[in-house]
């Protein structure tokens, strides 16, 4: 089986602006790689969970993502609040 190129979609959520979390950028391979880089340039965490990637790369751009993914994006952004809170970072 060849190797999957690397994947990743960025998200924005803007508390009391936005009902949900939005997808900003996505893509793979360079584009995948230039996304990470930024996110890693801005302090940004990065979570690993390819199986999420690949569902959230199939929503369009700078829309807000289905309820049906309300569940699981919770679960990232209490991730992502606990490492702001562990690294002293504000989210």
């Amino acid at each position: 089986m060849a190797d999957k190129k690397k994947m990743a979609v960025a998200l924005k959520y803007k508390t009391f602006e936005q009902a949900a979390p939005s997808v900003v950028a996505k893509g793979a391979g360079e584009i995948a790689e230039k996304i990470i880089k930024i996110a890693k340039e801005n302090g940004i965490p990065i979570k690993e969970d390819p199986d999420l990637v690949e569902t959230l790369s199939r929503l369009d751009l700078n829309r807000e993502i289905p309820p049906e993914l309300y569940h699981v994006i919770a679960e990232v952004l209490a991730w992502i609040y606990k490492v702001n809170k562990q690294f002293g970072t504000k989210s």
